[in-house]
């Protein structure tokens, strides 16, 4: 019986601790166990798949490997009732990617728990436009209207504005009728911020204040962080009594040097967003309104495409903090 090969990203370990990248053919047989077989179509390139494509043990601890925590396709084989040959589905975050073989091959198997139904109104290609991080950006726009944090209760701040996380956060809020504020250290994107609704672009200097104040003057009424560290820190110092602030990301920093006068003199919320291990029916409930309400009408403006083969190069520009929107990966390229 001949056994079924595809194409994948296949990162390798050789000698002296280096870490090699090649497009070649796996077998199914080389995927783990689980319920749903995928035949993925499409993924995207996040900053945690650059990672794990250069050996970062914190993210995948056993090589050879394929990234890719995002995956769209089409079920081809079913253990269970809750998935049909056929069906078109998402699979983002839990492990997938990370030491399980991710999206960054044509197949995937997988648990059944981490399978989302594809949502009415949203093709494969356009799930992946969003992909992790338009979900994450989902998450927060979702937690700050669960809080109460709605348009007419003045601005929102988005960092990380030219990111994966950031640019959705700030066209989907634009969307919904808030005024964003956009951070970035890419001043040169301004017009790209603009464009996708921003009413305000400040640069990292602009948001960051180290001058150890307990309290700044309360300008946002919510925010959306994905950078953590002194700009995270300033942020919720700004924040308005009431409002809400949403964390989701540490590329600028872990570290966050703050006092509890935000906390218990403005009743500021902080909220952490956990994308990996969010609950199914949060990721459902946020699948919906990203497919409907919050579905943008020019996904072209914040993505490119890119096949397998030219995504290595893709990586590289992700590592270097080159890249502005989302990479789409389309797999049958």
């Amino acid at each position: 019986m001949t056994v079924k090969t595809f194409r994948a990203m296949l990162v390798e370990e050789i000698e002296g601790a280096k870490f090699v990248r090649k497009i070649t053919h796996r077998s199914l047989d080389d995927l783990p166990e689980g319920e749903v077989l995928v035949r993925v179509h499409y993924s995207s390139l996040n900053y945690k798949d650059g990672l794990s494509a250069t050996g970062h043990r914190g993210v995948t601890k056993n090589y050879p490997h394929t990234p890719g925590i995002d995956a769209a396709g089409v079920v081809e084989d079913s253990l269970g009732h809750a998935f049909n040959p056929g069906d078109e589905v998402i699979v983002t975050s839990y492990d997938l990617g990370m030491n399980t073989p991710g999206g960054f091959g044509q197949y995937i198997r997988v648990p059944a728990a981490w399978v989302v139904p594809l949502p009415d109104n949203l093709s494969l290609k356009e799930s992946m436009a969003y992909g992790s991080a338009g979900l994450t950006a989902g998450f927060c726009l979702l937690k700050l209207q669960d809080r109460g944090i709605t348009p007419d209760l003045g601005e929102i701040l988005v960092t990380g504005a030219t990111g994966g996380v950031g640019s959705f956060a700030l066209a989907m809020l634009a969307q919904s009728g808030y005024q964003v504020v956009a951070v970035t250290g890419k001043m040169n994107e301004k017009q790209f911020l603009i464009d996708l609704g921003a009413t305000e672009v400040i640069s990292r200097s602009e948001a960051t204040d180290t001058t150890g104040k307990p309290l700044l003057k309360g300008r946002w009424a919510g925010v959306v962080d994905s950078v953590g560290g002194e700009i995270l820190s300033t942020a919720i110092r700004s924040t308005k009594l009431h409002g809400a602030v949403t964390c989701c990301g540490n590329v600028a920093s872990p570290d966050l040097h703050i006092n509890v006068y935000p906390f218990i003199l403005r009743g500021i919320s902080l909220v952490g967003i956990d994308s990996q291990s969010c609950p199914m029916s949060i990721r459902q409930r946020t699948w919906k309104k990203i497919a409907t309400e919050w579905k943008l009408p020019d996904l072209s403006r914040q993505t490119s495409l890119c096949s397998l083969e030219e995504l290595d190069r893709e990586i590289d520009r992700i590592l270097a903090g080159k890249q502005k929107g989302r990479v789409i990966v389309d797999l049958d390229r």
